[in-house]
């Protein structure tokens, strides 16, 4: 099938190249036309959070005056020797704030002297010397943006220093922040791998083809990614991991490609043998490799809900464009271009299609391979055992790097103003079938607020049940049964803003923050409660949101790594018609897996190098083992199909696992250390992220990477195949049969044996691949 589609692009090949550039006219039309990615946390669907906050929303609207959205930011004043209540002091924050107070985006600008004195409390800071001022634009999202953009440079001041923070300049930090990341990425990456190419190559036509194919990649995934865009909300991360998974499979693919293609070339095989030749063969092997990338990827499938869903769309995008473009245009190139891919040759290089070094390390291996395997297994066992200690909380500001102004204004607002440092429950007491405000209701809701104060850890209550601490419940049942026109003015304001048709909002307030280990105990003991008669207690909040997330993720990481595991293990044996190679792939996966996690929680969350790598230690966010996890399962597996598809086909031809093991290493050693190095400098260059979370993806990939195709391909995978023998290829008769029916064996690979009187060692076939003649004596018969 290969072999055919092979030598279909090379008669079609104008047409093919013609079909790409429809393709990348396409996929240039939806960069232009561009789409509005989400900023928004993963909180959807079920969880109990998300359920509080949209009955709260659904029932209060305490936000909504108008029908204009609106949004808001902060800026903090600040003078070193003046206090707030100075009149100096209020006349220059006045005069800062003089050029927006009459723009007509403004709609409200709040400051400690527009409010009433319990209120403006809360915009001094404790020291006094700060003041807050709030405010509130005629523009929600990004929308907001350029009018802060506007609106900021024109507040200034010659004796108080201003800082900008809130909702829209954070959001807007994080959008420009990833910008920048991808874009020092892009700077990094695209020479590093242009060289590694060259030194691979040894060619500058040779290196770049790939390296034309990364970019054509890169920009159908973000093309893609917009597409998707208008079907479903796709996160603001997806543009980074897109380019970076985009990038480093598609120059992969492509290395893999070319180097075959110049072989076939070298063995004097004309173009259209060649580029069926390499169809049959490296061609197969990287769409084995698309698939199970993409099956690793798919993983973030499993959680919908979650900004990682799209992720794990966009991901499969860019792989199958990866795959398809390393299929169609570059053969299509190559039988275009023939023998004089190998032109503008670098006279320093010589490149080698097989290397002593690789076949040298495959026998020392498979001499003593206990020897080898226990210490190496026991390293990346021992590498693995921080990741017992994970600890996961959503990420927030802190993944904003310091010297960015709206974090800088977020922990000053954090440290100096009252109450700006507490962490808020929203405690929401829900009547699906009526009114919140009867006599047993109230008895209940009055008694829990009660037990909510009680809690350890919790600093005060708010609710409709503590305007007086000298009323009781009595009080309160008279007050809230009666005409609501006869309340006192204090209580009509918390009903219209806590009570709704069918709920009662209680906020409970404490000092731990939000993802502590006492703000998760808190939230549990007030989701404990009970004896709500007729209703139902949902608590939301930001510890809320982490309990529920990281929940959700745990409920259903199972499911996605026993269907991810499946899926590959099925495609490996149809790659290789054996059950055992599939089993000890998925095995060693994890072994990899394990040691990048170990080093994830040891890095970013213990934080060992963070002053040298620029970032706040903190726990992970739920979402980064999960991509991890669907990234380096497929990446590994990708490899592993590279490396092990060659070495099948070596044992079609030689007949002797050893052998096969030995010259499949040997001739695919120096690519896959040459993709692993490419695909090592493209993850770093994320590592040099300032977002830690794309930091964190980016570091923890290039771990794993390195580990993956060192240690494991380079030392375990002969070892445990030299242990296994022929067991490798095993499969029982039944399925073997199957394998063969379906037709996905080695096409276009003749098997060869030893003449007589060989010893059929390994190091008979070890060393450069050379069209030969073998005549053998067997019986009467002449076997060629």
């Amino acid at each position: 099938m290969f072999a055919r589609w092979g030598r279909f692009v090379y008669r079609f090949r104008w047409a093919t190249i013609a079909a790409s550039g429809v393709l990348l006219a396409i996929s240039i039309a939806f960069v232009l036309m561009g789409g509005t990615l989400t900023s928004g946390g993963p909180l959807r669907s079920h969880l109990e959070a998300f359920q509080a906050s949209q009955l709260t929303n659904d029932e209060l609207n305490t936000r909504q005056t108008s029908s204009i959205e609106t949004s808001n930011f902060d800026l903090i004043f600040k003078s070193e020797t003046m206090s707030v209540g100075d009149s100096a002091y209020k006349d220059a924050v006045e005069a800062a704030l003089a050029p927006i107070r009459n723009d007509s985006r403004v709609v409200n600008v709040t400051t400690p002297y527009s409010v009433a004195p319990a209120i403006a409390a809360s915009l001094t800071s404790t020291d006094g010397h700060e003041a807050l001022v709030i405010v509130e634009v005629n523009a929600a999202a990004q929308k907001a943006w350029p009018i802060y953009d506007d609106l900021r440079p024109q507040v200034t001041s010659d004796v108080l220093t201003v800082t900008g923070t809130g909702f829209v300049p954070i959001n807007q930090a994080f959008n420009k922040t990833l910008e920048s990341d991808l874009q020092r990425a892009e700077t990094v990456t695209l020479p590093v791998t242009l060289l590694l190419l060259i030194l691979i190559f040894a060619s500058l036509i040779a290196a770049g083809l790939p390296l034309g194919v990364g970019i054509l990649t890169i920009v159908g995934g973000i093309g893609g990614t917009f597409a998707l865009n208008r079907f479903t909300d796709v996160s603001q991360y997806a543009i980074n991991i897109v380019t970076l998974i985009g990038l480093g499979v598609s120059i992969d693919y492509s290395l893999f490609i070319v180097n075959r293609f110049r072989d076939e070339l070298a063995r004097g095989q004309s173009r259209e043998g060649a580029i069926a030749t390499t169809m049959a063969t490296a061609g197969r092997a990287i769409t084995f490799s698309g698939l199970t990338v993409a099956v690793g990827l798919s993983a973030m499938l499993f959680f919908q809900g979650t900004f990682m869903a799209s992720m794990g769309a966009a991901g499969a995008i860019v792989v199958a464009i990866a795959v398809l473009y390393a299929l169609t245009f570059l053969p299509a190139m190559l039988a275009v271009i023939g023998p004089a891919v190998n032109r503008l040759r670098i006279p320093l290089f010589k490149p080698r299609s097989s290397g002593g070094f690789w076949a040298a390390l495959a026998k020392w291996v498979m001499r003593r391979p206990v020897i080898v395997l226990l210490p190496t297994v026991a390293f990346l066992v021992i590498a693995a055992t921080p990741f017992f200690s994970l600890r996961l909380a959503n990420g927030d500001v802190d993944m904003l790097p310091t010297h960015i102004e709206a974090r800088q204004g977020y922990d000053r607002l954090v440290a100096d103003f009252p109450g700006q440092n507490e962490t808020t429950f929203s405690v929401v007491v829900d009547y699906p079938d009526g009114n919140p405000l009867t006599r047993d209701r109230i008895a209940d809701q009055f008694t829990l607020t009660r037990r909510i104060a009680q809690i350890p850890g919790v600093n005060a209550v708010f609710s409709i049940y503590n305007l007086d601490p000298n009323l009781g419940l009595y009080e309160y049942t008279q007050m809230y049964t009666g005409d609501a026109s006869n309340l006192p003015a204090q209580a009509q304001q918390f009903v219209s803003g806590t009570v709704g048709k069918h709920i009662v909002l209680i906020q409970a307030k404490s000092a731990a923050g939000p993802s502590s280990d006492e703000a998760r105990n808190i939230l549990k003991a007030i989701r404990a409660e009970d004896g709500i008669t007729g209703g139902k207690i949902l608590v939301g909040g930001q510890t809320g949101v982490d309990v529920d997330v990281i929940k959700f993720i745990y409920d259903q990481a199972p499911l996605a790594v026993i269907v991810v595991v499946a899926v590959t293990y099925l495609l490996l044996f149809l790659l290789t018609g054996s059950v055992v190679l599939p089993l000890k792939a998925v095995i060693l996966n994890f072994l990899s897996i394990g040691a990048s996690f170990g080093a994830l929680v040891f890095i970013f969350q213990q934080g060992h190098f963070a002053d040298f790598l620029g970032f706040t230690p903190q726990s992970l966010d739920p979402s980064i083992p999960v991509i991890l996890f669907s990234i380096v399962f497929g990446l590994s597996m990708d490899y592993e199909v590279l490396l092990v598809s060659r070495m099948h086909e070596e044992y079609v031809r030689l007949g002797d696992n050893t052998a096969a093991v030995a010259s499949g290493l040997d001739r695919t050693g120096r690519l896959i250390t040459g993709a692993a190095a490419i695909m090592f400098t493209v993850f770093m260059a994320f590592g040099l992220a300032e977002v830690v979370i794309i930091k964190a993806i980016g570091i923890g990939l290039a771990i794993a990477v390195a580990l993956d195709a060192t240690i494991v391909r380079s030392l375990v995978v002969p070892a445990v195949m030299r242990l296994l023998g022929d067991v490798n290829w095993w499969a029982p008769k039944p399925l073997r049969r199957l394998h063969d029916w379906i037709g996905l064996g080695e096409m276009g690979v003749e098997p060869e044996r030893p003449a007589v009187g060989s010893d059929g060692a390994a190091d008979a076939w070890v060393g450069e691949a050379q069209p030969v003649l073998v005549e053998a004596q067997v019986g009467d018969e002449v076997a060629r």
